[in-house]
């Protein structure tokens, strides 16, 4: 089913990544979601050297979100950065950010999707009764960039420019596929956050699962865009030594993390690159990084699992079984699908 052995992981992991690409963001504003710590802080401090006119950090908590901008400010000099509070455990305060980025950004250039849990071994709950990773990496995150997309299309036609939403996924989509059960059950979703389908052995893969989610949903969301002036891509980071390791212990994951784990700040420029990057320096060739999966600054083909027909149909099911979750938890999802998505 996989494309990627695990020798081919290692060699890429030991493959030199590509300096940042630095464009000239004045003017321009970037939302970094899940930003005060590892790649997202990473990510967010190129986006200030680059003199974004609107930087907004995107963080959980208040606290660590002000020492991230404090902290940018020090190791930059950029003193422009917005901390905005969002927590994507939590569908009420999804909404809220997105309304408030509604009234407050005037326009929205890049949106880097980074903010992702890493599950436990057993089921935990979000307060809106989701599995809570599953909340977070695919129904919080496609939940705000769908209902922010009307004001990416805005910046798009109102200051002819391409705006792009990333999506941050991992290659270890290659290594995971969903059972025909869940596939083939009413909704998707609804099986995948049950505390009745997550078991201590389906937990165990739950982390890659949300990453499949994630290139299953970049495509298609690209795929109902269609001919609009936007890019939405997904970008895979590589193993890095960061936070979302900390539930992560013991000796082996020790070993794994010094021989084989990026920096941040690696990891922050393949982000940077899927935001403001092109293929070759090509400008015409940008249409090139509608829906695509990123890594190591290149275009890569995903897993077997999400590609041809059979890939193409679980696709349609999954988008199918998301928006049908998502209209429940804000009916504007509805609106956004009729008037700014086609059917592919």
């Amino acid at each position: 089913m996989a494309k990627k052995s695990f020798f081919s992981f290692i060699r890429d992991q030991w493959t030199e990544v590509p300096p940042v690409v630095h464009v000239n963001l004045k003017g321009k504003t970037v939302v970094v979601v899940g930003a005060n710590t590892g790649l997202g802080f990473e990510a967010a401090q190129h986006f200030a050297k680059m003199d974004a006119g609107r930087l907004v950090l995107a963080c959980r908590s208040r606290e660590k979100g002000e020492a991230a901008v404090e902290r940018l400010k020090q190791e930059t000099g950029y003193s422009k950065a917005e901390l905005w509070l969002v927590d994507l455990a939590d569908f009420a305060s999804v909404r809220a950010f997105v309304d408030q980025a509604l009234e407050n950004l005037e326009r929205l250039d890049i949106l880097v999707m980074n903010a992702a849990a890493a599950p436990r071994h057993s089921f935990i709950s979000t307060k809106d009764g989701w599995e809570t990773s599953l909340q977070v990496n695919n129904l919080s995150s496609p939940l705000l960039a769908l209902l922010l997309l009307p004001r990416v299309l805005e910046t798009a036609k109102q200051h002819r420019t391409i705006p792009r939403i990333v999506i941050v996924s991992s290659e270890v989509h290659f290594w995971t596929k969903f059972e025909d059960k869940v596939l083939d059950s009413p909704n998707a979703f609804e099986v995948l956050g049950s505390e009745e389908y997550c078991t201590p052995q389906i937990m165990k893969s739950r982390y890659l699962d949300t990453k499949l989610l994630n290139v299953f949903f970049t495509r298609a969301f690209n795929s109902r865009i269609k001919d609009q002036p936007i890019i939405v891509n997904t970008v895979n980071p590589g193993f890095c030594r960061t936070e979302l390791n900390r539930n992560m212990t013991g000796l082996v994951t020790w070993l794994f993390e010094l021989l084989l784990g990026r920096t941040a700040e690696q990891g922050g420029r393949q982000l940077i690159w899927a935001a403001v990057g092109t293929p070759n320096g090509d400008e015409g060739a940008l249409d090139s990084l509608k829906g695509a999966y990123i890594s190591l600054a290149d275009i890569h083909q995903p897993s077997d699992f999400v590609l041809g027909e059979e890939g193409k149909k679980k696709e349609d099911k999954l988008w199918s079984d998301l928006i049908s979750t998502l209209e429940k938890v804000d009916p504007r999802v509805l609106d956004v699908v009729a008037q700014h998505l086609a059917t592919p």
